[in-house]
Order: C-alpha cells, then structure tokens, then sequence
C-alpha cells in the first residue's frame, strides 16, 4: 500500500514538473528560451564581426525563431545589412526590422 501511494506522489510530481516546462500560447517553453538566447547572441555576434552595423545602436530579441530588429541605424544601408546578417544565422525564422533611421 505504501509504495503504490508512493508511485502515485512520484507520478503526480513528475506531471508537475514536466508541465512546467512545457510551452504555452503566451509564453516559451524552457527549450524555446535556451534556442532564442542562443540566436540572439548568434545575431549580436554576427553584428560585432560587421563593420557596417553599429553594435550599440541595434537593439536584438527573438521569440521563437522570430527576431525582432530595434534601435537606430546611420543609413538605409546599415539597416538593410543588420537585417541580411538576422537573416544568416542558423534557426532564424523570420526577422522584423524595426530598426529607425537617425
């Protein structure tokens, strides 16, 4: 009797804890964060090794592979090349440029 009640508590825990992690219509699942992180930086690494995109001015997000452009660009050239080199990165869905001109 005490080790089906005890099969029980470490099933129903189990559930728990894997509900947890799984995603939402609103919200990321662990898995989906650790992969937006990891294009994000993927993004800002690609800008760092860019003469063309001022590093500071461009601000990144991803939210499930889409990748959100914000901030300030020099020209409509620098805006266009942040966009090409969001678009380069491995896993990278779509991109949304909402960079503005200065």
């Amino acid at each position: 009797m005490k080790q089906t009640a005890m099969r029980w508590l470490g099933a129903a825990a189990a559930s728990v804890l894997l509900a947890a992690c799984a995603a939402t219509p609103t919200q990321e699942s662990t898995g989906q964060y650790v992969d937006d992180a990891t294009i994000t930086g993927a993004v800002k690494s690609a800008f760092v090794g860019d003469d063309q995109v001022g590093v500071l001015d461009v601000g990144v997000d991803t939210s499930n592979g889409v990748v959100q452009l914000s901030g300030f660009a020099n020209s409509a050239r620098e805006k266009a090349r942040a966009e090409e080199l969001a678009r380069s990165v491995k896993g990278v869905k779509d991109v949304e440029n909402d960079i503005r001109l200065k």
